[in-house]
Protein backbone atom coordinates (compact mmCIF):
# COMPACT_ATOMS: atom_id res chain seq x y z
CA UNK A 1 0.00 0.00 0.00
CA UNK A 2 1.41 3.36 -0.71
CA UNK A 3 2.00 5.70 1.75
CA UNK A 4 -0.24 8.38 0.42
CA UNK A 5 -2.85 5.49 0.16
CA UNK A 6 -2.54 5.02 4.07
CA UNK A 7 -2.47 9.27 4.91
CA UNK A 8 -5.59 9.39 2.86
CA UNK A 9 -7.19 6.52 4.86
CA UNK A 10 -5.93 8.20 8.08
CA UNK A 11 -7.23 11.36 7.39
CA UNK A 12 -11.11 10.00 6.13
CA UNK A 13 -11.42 7.89 9.52
CA UNK A 14 -9.79 10.77 11.44
CA UNK A 15 -12.52 13.07 10.16
CA UNK A 16 -15.17 10.52 10.60
CA UNK A 17 -14.48 9.91 14.10
CA UNK A 18 -14.03 13.75 14.67
CA UNK A 19 -17.50 14.41 13.41
CA UNK A 20 -18.94 11.60 15.07
CA UNK A 21 -17.40 12.54 19.16
CA UNK A 22 -18.55 16.15 17.77
CA UNK A 23 -22.28 14.88 16.62
CA UNK A 24 -22.39 12.98 20.78
CA UNK A 25 -20.88 15.48 22.59
CA UNK A 26 -23.81 18.34 21.20
CA UNK A 27 -26.34 15.98 21.30
CA UNK A 28 -25.62 15.20 25.20
CA UNK A 29 -24.96 18.94 25.75
CA UNK A 30 -28.63 19.53 24.24
CA UNK A 31 -30.02 17.24 26.15
CA UNK A 32 -28.27 18.20 29.70
CA UNK A 33 -29.45 22.24 28.52
CA UNK A 34 -33.04 21.08 27.84
CA UNK A 35 -33.04 19.35 30.96
CA UNK A 36 -31.99 22.42 33.23
CA UNK A 37 -34.67 24.68 31.43
CA UNK A 38 -37.32 21.71 32.25
CA UNK A 39 -36.20 21.21 35.98
CA UNK A 40 -35.92 25.20 35.99
CA UNK A 41 -39.42 26.04 34.96
CA UNK A 42 -40.48 23.02 37.20
CA UNK A 43 -39.16 24.99 40.06
CA UNK A 44 -40.46 27.93 39.12
CA UNK A 45 -44.37 26.33 38.87
CA UNK A 46 -44.04 24.56 42.52
CA UNK A 47 -42.82 27.84 44.09
CA UNK A 48 -45.72 30.10 41.95
CA UNK A 49 -47.70 27.61 43.38
CA UNK A 50 -46.55 27.79 47.35
CA UNK A 51 -46.99 30.89 47.12
CA UNK A 52 -50.05 31.55 46.11
CA UNK A 53 -51.06 28.06 48.49
CA UNK A 54 -49.83 30.54 51.19
CA UNK A 55 -51.64 33.64 50.17
CA UNK A 56 -54.85 31.90 50.19
CA UNK A 57 -54.11 30.59 53.65
CA UNK A 58 -53.78 34.04 54.88
CA UNK A 59 -57.38 34.74 53.63
CA UNK A 60 -58.63 32.07 55.46
CA UNK A 61 -56.93 33.39 58.12
CA UNK A 62 -58.52 36.37 58.53
CA UNK A 63 -62.22 35.27 57.51
CA UNK A 64 -62.20 33.21 60.29
CA UNK A 65 -61.21 35.89 62.62
CA UNK A 66 -64.50 37.94 61.18
CA UNK A 67 -66.75 34.51 61.14
CA UNK A 68 -68.31 35.61 64.64
CA UNK A 69 -69.19 38.44 63.18
CA UNK A 70 -70.51 37.43 59.80
CA UNK A 71 -72.80 35.42 61.24
CA UNK A 72 -74.78 38.03 63.44
CA UNK A 73 -74.86 40.03 60.18
CA UNK A 74 -78.33 41.30 59.17
CA UNK A 75 -79.17 38.47 56.35
CA UNK A 76 -82.52 37.65 57.11
CA UNK A 77 -83.14 33.89 58.49
CA UNK A 78 -85.83 32.07 56.57
CA UNK A 79 -87.74 29.31 58.63
CA UNK A 80 -90.85 27.16 58.35
CA UNK A 81 -93.21 25.36 60.83
CA UNK A 82 -93.90 21.74 60.22
CA UNK A 83 -96.60 22.15 58.11
CA UNK A 84 -95.03 24.81 56.08
CA UNK A 85 -98.06 27.77 56.20
CA UNK A 86 -95.83 30.57 57.16
CA UNK A 87 -92.37 32.41 56.67
CA UNK A 88 -90.56 33.77 59.63
CA UNK A 89 -87.87 36.48 59.42
CA UNK A 90 -85.46 37.29 62.32
CA UNK A 91 -83.66 41.23 61.75
CA UNK A 92 -81.46 43.48 63.30
CA UNK A 93 -81.68 47.01 62.55
CA UNK A 94 -79.25 49.74 62.01
CA UNK A 95 -80.16 51.35 65.16
CA UNK A 96 -79.64 48.13 67.16
CA UNK A 97 -82.99 47.05 67.52
CA UNK A 98 -83.77 43.25 66.63
CA UNK A 99 -87.28 41.60 65.78
CA UNK A 100 -89.19 38.72 64.43
CA UNK A 101 -91.33 38.49 62.12
CA UNK A 102 -93.95 35.63 61.26
CA UNK A 103 -96.13 34.51 58.33
CA UNK A 104 -98.30 31.86 58.45
CA UNK A 105 -100.13 30.83 55.68
CA UNK A 106 -98.52 30.06 51.71
CA UNK A 107 -96.57 32.59 51.01
CA UNK A 108 -97.32 33.12 47.54
CA UNK A 109 -100.96 33.14 48.11
CA UNK A 110 -100.46 36.13 50.60
CA UNK A 111 -98.33 37.76 48.43
CA UNK A 112 -101.07 37.83 45.68
CA UNK A 113 -103.54 38.89 47.80
CA UNK A 114 -101.89 41.32 49.98
CA UNK A 115 -100.61 42.81 46.53
CA UNK A 116 -102.81 46.41 46.43
CA UNK A 117 -103.97 46.52 49.95
CA UNK A 118 -102.44 48.22 53.12
CA UNK A 119 -100.06 45.62 53.56
CA UNK A 120 -98.53 47.00 50.39
CA UNK A 121 -96.50 49.36 52.36
CA UNK A 122 -95.34 46.80 55.09
CA UNK A 123 -94.29 44.36 52.56
CA UNK A 124 -91.75 47.40 50.84
CA UNK A 125 -90.75 48.00 53.93
CA UNK A 126 -89.57 44.34 54.71
CA UNK A 127 -87.80 44.74 51.39
CA UNK A 128 -86.09 47.77 52.61
CA UNK A 129 -84.54 45.87 55.61
CA UNK A 130 -83.65 43.25 53.37
CA UNK A 131 -81.89 45.09 51.00
CA UNK A 132 -79.97 47.33 53.89
CA UNK A 133 -78.89 44.08 55.30
CA UNK A 134 -77.26 42.69 52.54
CA UNK A 135 -75.55 46.16 51.93
CA UNK A 136 -74.42 46.00 55.80
CA UNK A 137 -72.90 42.75 55.01
CA UNK A 138 -70.99 44.00 52.00
CA UNK A 139 -69.26 46.45 53.88
CA UNK A 140 -68.53 43.76 56.49
CA UNK A 141 -66.94 41.88 53.87
CA UNK A 142 -65.18 44.87 52.24
CA UNK A 143 -63.41 46.04 55.51
CA UNK A 144 -62.07 42.48 56.02
CA UNK A 145 -59.97 42.77 52.56
CA UNK A 146 -58.60 45.99 53.85
CA UNK A 147 -57.89 44.15 57.15
CA UNK A 148 -55.75 41.53 54.54
CA UNK A 149 -54.34 44.26 52.72
CA UNK A 150 -53.43 46.43 55.58
CA UNK A 151 -52.71 44.68 58.61
CA UNK A 152 -51.37 41.21 57.06
CA UNK A 153 -47.88 42.74 56.85
CA UNK A 154 -47.33 43.44 59.98
CA UNK A 155 -47.70 40.16 61.11
CA UNK A 156 -44.36 38.18 61.81
CA UNK A 157 -43.22 36.21 59.12
CA UNK A 158 -42.95 32.91 60.81
CA UNK A 159 -46.83 32.77 61.35
CA UNK A 160 -47.70 33.97 57.85
CA UNK A 161 -45.56 31.32 56.35
CA UNK A 162 -45.27 28.25 59.16
CA UNK A 163 -42.15 26.52 57.97
CA UNK A 164 -43.39 23.13 58.33
CA UNK A 165 -46.42 24.36 56.44
CA UNK A 166 -43.58 25.76 54.05
CA UNK A 167 -41.66 22.31 54.00
CA UNK A 168 -45.00 20.64 53.40
CA UNK A 169 -46.36 22.72 50.62
CA UNK A 170 -42.74 22.34 48.91
CA UNK A 171 -42.94 18.58 49.21
CA UNK A 172 -46.29 18.17 47.71
CA UNK A 173 -45.90 21.11 44.41
CA UNK A 174 -42.33 19.52 43.48
CA UNK A 175 -43.66 15.98 43.44
CA UNK A 176 -46.74 16.89 41.43
CA UNK A 177 -44.24 18.30 38.73
CA UNK A 178 -41.93 15.36 38.92
CA UNK A 179 -39.22 16.17 41.03
CA UNK A 180 -38.71 13.65 43.55
CA UNK A 181 -35.07 14.41 44.87
CA UNK A 182 -33.87 16.24 48.47
CA UNK A 183 -34.36 20.12 48.76
CA UNK A 184 -32.98 22.37 51.05
CA UNK A 185 -34.74 25.91 51.51
CA UNK A 186 -35.19 29.25 53.62
CA UNK A 187 -36.91 32.02 54.30
CA UNK A 188 -34.39 35.05 53.92
CA UNK A 189 -35.85 38.86 54.39
CA UNK A 190 -35.15 41.60 52.47
CA UNK A 191 -31.08 41.75 53.31
CA UNK A 192 -30.65 38.29 52.61
CA UNK A 193 -30.70 37.61 56.57
CA UNK A 194 -32.27 34.21 57.35
CA UNK A 195 -35.51 33.77 59.15
CA UNK A 196 -35.43 30.22 59.65
CA UNK A 197 -34.06 27.34 57.44
CA UNK A 198 -34.11 23.88 56.72
CA UNK A 199 -31.51 21.48 58.79
CA UNK A 200 -28.62 20.87 55.82
CA UNK A 201 -29.19 24.68 53.89
CA UNK A 202 -25.48 25.57 52.88
CA UNK A 203 -26.25 28.63 50.43
CA UNK A 204 -22.47 28.38 49.41
CA UNK A 205 -22.86 24.57 48.44
CA UNK A 206 -26.39 25.02 46.18
CA UNK A 207 -23.92 24.89 42.64
CA UNK A 208 -24.21 27.03 39.71
CA UNK A 209 -27.85 28.25 38.31
CA UNK A 210 -29.28 26.06 41.31
CA UNK A 211 -30.49 28.30 43.78
CA UNK A 212 -34.38 29.30 43.33
CA UNK A 213 -35.36 32.63 44.76
CA UNK A 214 -39.68 33.17 44.91
CA UNK A 215 -41.21 36.62 46.56
CA UNK A 216 -43.78 35.85 49.40
CA UNK A 217 -46.60 38.17 49.55
CA UNK A 218 -45.98 40.11 46.66
CA UNK A 219 -48.23 42.45 47.74
CA UNK A 220 -46.18 43.69 51.04
CA UNK A 221 -44.50 46.79 51.09
CA UNK A 222 -41.02 46.54 49.87
CA UNK A 223 -39.61 47.31 53.24
CA UNK A 224 -41.20 44.05 54.52
CA UNK A 225 -40.69 41.66 51.45
CA UNK A 226 -39.65 38.68 52.10
CA UNK A 227 -38.36 35.76 49.90
CA UNK A 228 -37.71 31.82 49.38
CA UNK A 229 -34.96 30.35 48.50
CA UNK A 230 -34.50 27.06 47.65
CA UNK A 231 -31.71 24.26 46.37
CA UNK A 232 -31.31 20.73 45.20
CA UNK A 233 -27.82 19.19 46.41
CA UNK A 234 -28.93 16.05 44.10
CA UNK A 235 -29.34 18.42 41.16
CA UNK A 236 -26.14 17.27 38.97
CA UNK A 237 -26.75 13.64 39.65
CA UNK A 238 -30.65 14.21 38.70
CA UNK A 239 -29.63 16.22 35.63
CA UNK A 240 -27.01 13.85 33.98
CA UNK A 241 -28.68 10.57 35.08
CA UNK A 242 -30.89 11.41 31.81
CA UNK A 243 -27.72 11.03 29.74
CA UNK A 244 -26.12 8.34 31.18
CA UNK A 245 -26.83 6.20 28.07
CA UNK A 246 -24.51 8.58 26.28
CA UNK A 247 -21.46 7.32 27.81
CA UNK A 248 -21.26 3.69 26.73
CA UNK A 249 -21.27 4.79 23.39
CA UNK A 250 -18.12 7.67 23.68
CA UNK A 251 -16.41 4.76 25.64
CA UNK A 252 -16.72 2.92 22.37
CA UNK A 253 -16.09 5.43 20.21
CA UNK A 254 -12.75 6.34 21.97
CA UNK A 255 -11.85 2.74 22.23
CA UNK A 256 -12.20 2.72 18.41
CA UNK A 257 -9.87 5.94 17.76
CA UNK A 258 -7.35 4.18 19.79
CA UNK A 259 -7.28 0.90 18.03
CA UNK A 260 -7.53 2.77 14.92
CA UNK A 261 -4.21 5.11 16.01
CA UNK A 262 -2.90 2.01 16.81
CA UNK A 263 -3.40 0.40 13.84
CA UNK A 264 -2.37 3.41 11.79
CA UNK A 265 0.79 3.58 13.72
CA UNK A 266 1.53 -0.21 13.17
CA UNK A 267 0.79 0.01 9.31
CA UNK A 268 3.75 2.88 9.29
CA UNK A 269 6.26 1.12 11.33
CA UNK A 270 5.83 -2.15 9.35
CA UNK A 271 5.62 0.24 5.90
CA UNK A 272 9.31 1.61 6.85
CA UNK A 273 10.08 -1.98 8.09
CA UNK A 274 9.61 -3.15 5.03
CA UNK A 275 11.27 0.11 3.43
CA UNK A 276 14.21 -0.83 5.31
CA UNK A 277 14.31 -4.83 4.67
CA UNK A 278 14.20 -4.01 1.09
CA UNK A 279 17.14 -1.38 1.30
CA UNK A 280 18.81 -4.01 3.11
CA UNK A 281 18.33 -6.60 0.61
CA UNK A 282 19.41 -4.26 -2.64
CA UNK A 283 22.50 -3.29 -0.07
CA UNK A 284 23.81 -6.83 0.61
CA UNK A 285 22.61 -8.00 -3.13
CA UNK A 286 25.32 -5.15 -4.03
CA UNK A 287 27.81 -6.42 -1.53
CA UNK A 288 27.87 -10.12 -2.71
CA UNK A 289 27.72 -8.88 -6.23
CA UNK A 290 31.32 -7.30 -6.57
CA UNK A 291 33.33 -10.49 -4.81
CA UNK A 292 31.31 -12.97 -6.94
CA UNK A 293 32.08 -11.04 -9.97
CA UNK A 294 36.07 -11.08 -9.18
CA UNK A 295 35.78 -15.02 -7.79
CA UNK A 296 34.14 -15.58 -11.39
CA UNK A 297 36.76 -13.32 -13.60
CA UNK A 298 39.59 -14.87 -12.04
CA UNK A 299 38.21 -18.37 -12.45
CA UNK A 300 37.68 -17.60 -16.31
CA UNK A 301 41.44 -16.61 -15.86
CA UNK A 302 42.33 -19.36 -14.82
CA UNK A 303 41.03 -20.92 -18.10
CA UNK A 304 43.37 -18.98 -20.16
CA UNK A 305 46.50 -21.27 -20.52
CA UNK A 306 48.85 -18.16 -21.30
CA UNK A 307 47.82 -17.43 -17.25
CA UNK A 308 48.96 -21.00 -16.17
CA UNK A 309 51.91 -20.64 -17.50
CA UNK A 310 52.82 -17.98 -15.55
CA UNK A 311 53.41 -18.30 -11.82
CA UNK A 312 53.43 -14.83 -10.96
CA UNK A 313 49.66 -13.94 -12.86
CA UNK A 314 49.14 -17.46 -10.76
CA UNK A 315 49.91 -16.10 -7.45
CA UNK A 316 48.16 -12.94 -8.25
CA UNK A 317 44.72 -14.67 -9.11
CA UNK A 318 44.92 -16.62 -6.09
CA UNK A 319 45.87 -13.58 -3.84
CA UNK A 320 42.82 -12.10 -4.96
CA UNK A 321 40.30 -14.68 -5.03
CA UNK A 322 41.24 -15.44 -1.55
CA UNK A 323 40.98 -11.70 -0.83
CA UNK A 324 37.64 -11.58 -2.47
CA UNK A 325 36.58 -15.14 -0.54
CA UNK A 326 37.62 -13.32 2.59
CA UNK A 327 35.33 -10.42 1.60
CA UNK A 328 32.79 -11.99 1.14
CA UNK A 329 32.78 -14.06 4.49
CA UNK A 330 32.95 -10.98 6.19
CA UNK A 331 29.73 -10.16 4.41
CA UNK A 332 28.42 -13.44 5.46
CA UNK A 333 29.17 -13.12 9.08
CA UNK A 334 27.95 -10.08 9.25
CA UNK A 335 24.25 -10.97 7.77
CA UNK A 336 24.54 -13.98 10.45
CA UNK A 337 25.22 -10.99 13.13
CA UNK A 338 21.43 -10.00 12.63
CA UNK A 339 20.75 -13.03 14.63
CA UNK A 340 22.26 -11.22 17.97
CA UNK A 341 19.48 -8.31 17.51
CA UNK A 342 16.93 -10.72 19.08
CA UNK A 343 16.20 -8.77 22.13
CA UNK A 344 14.84 -12.47 23.93
CA UNK A 345 18.05 -13.54 23.42
CA UNK A 346 21.88 -12.72 24.73
CA UNK A 347 24.46 -13.04 22.47
CA UNK A 348 27.28 -15.70 23.75
CA UNK A 349 29.99 -14.05 24.95
CA UNK A 350 34.04 -14.84 25.90
CA UNK A 351 34.17 -12.00 28.64
CA UNK A 352 37.99 -11.18 29.76
CA UNK A 353 39.86 -8.25 30.84
CA UNK A 354 41.65 -6.18 28.71
CA UNK A 355 43.72 -3.41 28.24
CA UNK A 356 41.30 -1.06 26.18
CA UNK A 357 44.51 1.49 25.32
CA UNK A 358 46.14 -1.55 23.83
CA UNK A 359 43.19 -2.55 21.82
CA UNK A 360 42.44 0.57 20.47
CA UNK A 361 46.18 1.35 19.46
CA UNK A 362 46.35 -1.92 17.68
CA UNK A 363 42.99 -0.86 15.80
CA UNK A 364 44.68 2.62 15.01
CA UNK A 365 47.51 0.80 13.55
CA UNK A 366 45.88 -1.53 11.17
CA UNK A 367 43.08 1.07 10.49
CA UNK A 368 45.90 4.13 9.64
CA UNK A 369 46.07 2.46 6.31
CA UNK A 370 42.37 2.60 4.94
CA UNK A 371 42.40 5.89 6.07
CA UNK A 372 45.24 7.69 4.19
CA UNK A 373 44.34 5.71 1.03
CA UNK A 374 41.71 8.31 1.46
CA UNK A 375 44.40 11.38 2.26
CA UNK A 376 43.09 11.05 5.79
CA UNK A 377 44.62 10.43 9.31
CA UNK A 378 43.81 9.47 12.65
CA UNK A 379 44.98 10.32 15.79
CA UNK A 380 45.04 8.27 19.15
CA UNK A 381 45.10 10.32 22.37
CA UNK A 382 45.12 7.19 25.00
CA UNK A 383 44.91 9.30 28.16
CA UNK A 384 42.66 6.85 30.44
CA UNK A 385 44.98 5.70 33.37
CA UNK A 386 42.46 3.08 34.31
CA UNK A 387 42.14 1.41 31.37
CA UNK A 388 41.06 -2.42 32.15
CA UNK A 389 37.89 -3.26 30.93
CA UNK A 390 35.91 -6.70 31.32
CA UNK A 391 34.61 -6.96 27.37
CA UNK A 392 34.62 -9.58 24.67
CA UNK A 393 37.73 -8.87 23.12
CA UNK A 394 36.49 -9.63 19.43
CA UNK A 395 33.00 -7.92 19.58
CA UNK A 396 35.28 -4.97 21.55
CA UNK A 397 37.20 -4.58 18.15
CA UNK A 398 34.80 -4.52 16.63
CA UNK A 399 32.61 -2.59 17.53
CA UNK A 400 35.82 -0.06 17.26
CA UNK A 401 36.29 -0.83 13.71
CA UNK A 402 32.54 -0.50 12.92
CA UNK A 403 32.98 2.92 14.50
CA UNK A 404 35.53 4.43 12.74
CA UNK A 405 34.85 2.22 9.24
CA UNK A 406 31.42 4.80 9.63
CA UNK A 407 33.30 7.17 9.56
CA UNK A 408 35.17 6.35 6.39
CA UNK A 409 32.09 5.87 4.50
CA UNK A 410 30.41 9.17 5.87
CA UNK A 411 33.39 11.59 4.90
CA UNK A 412 33.33 14.88 3.01
CA UNK A 413 34.66 14.97 0.04
CA UNK A 414 35.53 18.22 0.40
CA UNK A 415 37.67 18.02 3.15
CA UNK A 416 40.41 15.54 4.36
CA UNK A 417 39.78 13.01 6.50
CA UNK A 418 40.44 13.32 9.97
CA UNK A 419 39.42 10.78 12.92
CA UNK A 420 40.43 10.72 16.31
CA UNK A 421 39.95 7.89 19.02
CA UNK A 422 40.39 8.87 22.73
CA UNK A 423 40.22 7.48 25.79
CA UNK A 424 40.05 9.01 29.50
CA UNK A 425 38.57 8.46 33.21
CA UNK A 426 35.34 10.09 33.75
CA UNK A 427 35.54 8.33 37.72
CA UNK A 428 36.43 5.67 39.44
CA UNK A 429 35.04 3.13 38.42
CA UNK A 430 34.22 3.83 34.35
CA UNK A 431 36.39 4.68 31.00
CA UNK A 432 35.12 6.87 28.06
CA UNK A 433 35.59 6.09 24.65
CA UNK A 434 35.70 8.85 22.18
CA UNK A 435 35.42 8.07 18.46
CA UNK A 436 35.25 11.98 16.86
CA UNK A 437 35.12 12.71 12.52
CA UNK A 438 34.92 15.66 10.54
CA UNK A 439 32.05 14.26 7.97
CA UNK A 440 29.18 14.67 6.31
CA UNK A 441 27.45 14.71 9.84
CA UNK A 442 24.28 13.65 10.60
CA UNK A 443 20.56 15.56 10.85
CA UNK A 444 18.85 15.89 14.05
CA UNK A 445 16.12 13.93 12.66
CA UNK A 446 17.67 10.66 11.77
CA UNK A 447 20.25 10.73 15.64
CA UNK A 448 17.39 9.56 17.15
CA UNK A 449 17.00 6.15 14.91
CA UNK A 450 20.49 5.73 14.11
CA UNK A 451 20.64 2.61 16.07
CA UNK A 452 17.83 0.95 14.84
CA UNK A 453 18.81 -2.19 13.23
CA UNK A 454 18.37 -1.91 8.98
CA UNK A 455 17.87 2.27 9.62
CA UNK A 456 20.32 4.47 7.33
CA UNK A 457 20.65 7.90 7.18
CA UNK A 458 19.66 8.91 3.59
CA UNK A 459 23.05 9.15 2.30
CA UNK A 460 23.33 5.81 3.09
CA UNK A 461 21.09 4.75 -0.12
CA UNK A 462 24.09 5.65 -2.46
CA UNK A 463 25.95 3.27 -4.45
CA UNK A 464 29.39 4.71 -3.32
CA UNK A 465 28.37 4.05 0.55
CA UNK A 466 28.02 0.51 1.17
CA UNK A 467 26.48 -1.45 4.46
CA UNK A 468 23.31 -3.36 5.57
CA UNK A 469 22.41 -0.60 7.94
CA UNK A 470 23.53 -3.20 10.87
CA UNK A 471 26.95 -1.78 11.76
CA UNK A 472 25.52 0.83 14.71
CA UNK A 473 22.97 -1.49 15.76
CA UNK A 474 25.39 -4.30 16.34
CA UNK A 475 27.40 -1.53 18.41
CA UNK A 476 24.71 -0.31 20.42
CA UNK A 477 23.68 -4.27 21.11
CA UNK A 478 27.25 -4.79 22.19
CA UNK A 479 28.08 -1.74 24.63
CA UNK A 480 24.89 -2.64 25.86
CA UNK A 481 25.73 -6.41 26.64
CA UNK A 482 29.27 -4.94 28.19
CA UNK A 483 27.01 -3.02 30.44
CA UNK A 484 27.87 0.27 29.10
CA UNK A 485 26.29 2.95 27.59
CA UNK A 486 26.60 4.76 24.05
CA UNK A 487 25.20 8.10 22.22
CA UNK A 488 26.26 10.15 19.69
CA UNK A 489 26.66 13.91 19.03
CA UNK A 490 26.68 15.21 15.52
CA UNK A 491 26.24 18.22 13.67
CA UNK A 492 25.29 18.26 10.05
CA UNK A 493 28.07 19.41 7.59
CA UNK A 494 30.58 19.42 10.93
CA UNK A 495 31.31 16.29 12.27
CA UNK A 496 29.82 13.27 14.38
CA UNK A 497 31.27 11.95 17.73
CA UNK A 498 30.06 8.41 19.56
CA UNK A 499 31.08 8.56 23.09
CA UNK A 500 30.57 4.97 24.66
CA UNK A 501 31.15 4.54 28.61
CA UNK A 502 32.19 1.69 29.95
CA UNK A 503 33.11 -0.20 33.48
CA UNK A 504 36.67 -0.64 34.24
CA UNK A 505 38.40 -3.50 36.32
CA UNK A 506 40.58 -2.76 38.88
CA UNK A 507 43.91 -4.83 39.73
Amino acid sequence: MKKSTIWFLTIIMAVTFAGLLYVQIVYMRNIVKMRNEQFSEGVKRSLYAVTTALEQEETRYFLEEDVAQIQSSVLPRYSTSDNQTGVKYSFTTNEGVTGDLTLKGDFDTMDRSLSGTSFTGSKKSLQDVIRGQYLYQRTLLDEVILNIISQSSNRPIEERADSALVASLLSTEFANNGLNLPFEFAVVNRMGVPVYESKGFEADKSGDNNMFVQTLFPNDAKNRMNYIKVYFPDKRDYIYHSVRFMIPSMIFTVILLIVFLYTIILAFRQKKLTEMKNDFINNMTHEFKTPISTISLAAQMLNDGSVRKSPKMLEHISSVINDETKRLRFQVEKVLQMSMFDERQNPTLRLQDVDANIVIANIQHTFKLKVEKYGGSIDAELNAENSMIHVDEMHFTNVIFNLLDNAVKYRDEERPLKLTVSTRDISDNRIEIVVADNGIGIRKDDLKRVFDKFYRVSTGNRHDVKGFGLGLAYVHKMVRAFDGEISVESEFKKGTKFIVTLPITKN
